[in-house]
């Protein structure tokens, strides 16, 4: 600080004026609000395409169920999806390869395929619980109606959170783990006196049977998820279709162990992929393949907390859809379900759920010696920015596109 109230920039040394508290405050927030636009209409966009699949999923599956069971085997639904994704991930790799510029390393190399393969094998973890969870999810079709299991796989939050704290030690504010506590009682408001009657085929009652498949449903995906996302974000410079090309690939091999395991216990007339399989099968793998490519978008390039919300929202149009589709009740407890739901949602994202954390940043901030601050180039002084506009050098991570070009 200058003795005339002029301040000096440690990055670029120009000498402004000083500017008061609420000029700092507003300054910052237009930069803030300019920086993340890209980032936020990419949210949008993702949020949107997410929940019109993930709406449309149970809603797919319940119709292609014959007399309450699925005329053909959920594996071979799985592989034909994992199928359709490595086409994508392969034709929009070839693409991007043809768009690449002069001088660049070509995407399709052998060297570059095989140093990927070796640095992405990570993702070989989540394609496994990936193959897990979309067999479960036949499975809970099988216990509760479309919207109930959506419901239900919202529980998939609080895990991921939990699993974020621990594996990528991401911090969440009070007021989020509170948002998180709606949430899980939003969920039990819409789950009670929704179980069905009647024995399962593992001789269990009902109720047993549904928890143990509930409790796996919501562990294993959020495995799967914070995995994913710590696989593909560790290798950023990687293209993500080539990483999907790997996810993908490792998924399609998962799920064909698991029809050659069928055909070992049934015999080999199970193992005729197509049987069984009508226009609701061929729509539901469509929808399926589309859902794991905006995941992997979400899992790179957004945030899994943003993604398991994301479905939520879901929620109510697969609840609306089943009631005038298949005649569903929607009770009261579902509504209040979805309204607690909602709230939990606002809460999570709203900027009063980072004040704590901005506080915490503002104290460390104010605690740094001033003189480290002029030795430190890379510390910007957003008072800088207040009166004008700011000069400093922008490093060439910031000018990365958000989607790969």
């Amino acid at each position: 600080m200058m003795k005339d109230e002029t301040i000096e920039c440690s990055v670029c040394h120009s000498k402004l004026v000083k500017p008061t508290t609420k000029t700092v405050s507003r300054a910052y927030d237009r930069y803030k609000i300019k920086t993340s636009k890209k980032q936020r209409a990419l949210n949008v966009l993702l949020v949107v395409g997410d929940c019109m699949l993930v709406g449309l999923q149970p809603i797919l599956v319940y119709m292609s169920k014959v007399d309450g069971k699925f005329s053909f085997s959920p594996l071979s639904v799985n592989f034909l999806t994992e199928v359709a994704k490595v086409i994508f991930a392969l034709v929009m790799l070839l693409i991007q390869a043809r768009n690449q510029k002069h001088g660049e390393k070509s995407l399709l190399s052998p060297s570059t395929f095989i140093q990927a393969a070796r640095n992405n094998v990570l993702l070989a973890i989540p394609a496994l619980l990936y193959a897990i969870n979309n067999y479960l999810k036949f499975i809970m079709q099988l216990y509760f109606n479309p919207a109930t299991v959506k419901m239900l796989s919202n529980l998939k939050v609080l895990v991921i959170a939990v699993l974020l704290k621990i594996i990528m030690k991401r911090r969440f504010s009070i007021i989020q783990w509170e948002a998180l506590a709606l949430l899980l009682i939003g969920i039990s408001l819409n789950q009670i006196s929704s179980l069905p009657a009647g024995p399962t085929a593992m001789g269990l009652p009902v109720a047993m049977g549904a928890y143990i498949y509930t409790f796996i449903f919501v562990t294993v995906p959020s495995l799967a998820s914070v995995f994913n996302e710590y696989a593909l974000k560790s290798q950023y410079d990687t293209s993500i279709y080539l990483q999907n090309l790997f996810l993908y690939g490792y998924g399609a091999i998962f799920n064909f162990l698991g029809i050659l395991g069928t055909v070992v216990i049934q015999g080999p007339e199970s193992f005729d992929i197509l049987q069984g399989h009508s226009k609701a099968t061929m729509l539901l793998i469509i929808n399926n393949a589309g859902q794991g490519i905006l995941s992997s978008f979400f899992f790179k390039y957004a945030d899994t907390i943003l993604k398991k919300y994301s479905s939520t929202v879901a929620t109510i149009f697969t609840g609306f859809a089943s009631a005038s589709l298949f005649g569903h009740t929607l009770t009261i407890n579902f509504m209040l379900g979805i309204s607690i739901v909602f709230i939990s949602m606002h809460q999570f994202f709203s900027p009063l759920s980072e004040v704590k954390e901005e506080e915490n940043g503002v104290l460390e901030f104010e605690s740094v010696n001033k003189t480290d601050r002029l030795k430190d180039s890379s510390f910007i002084n957003i008072r800088a920015g207040a009166n004008e506009e700011p000069r400093h050098h922008v490093d060439s991570d910031e000018r990365r596109p958000l989607l790969p070009t």
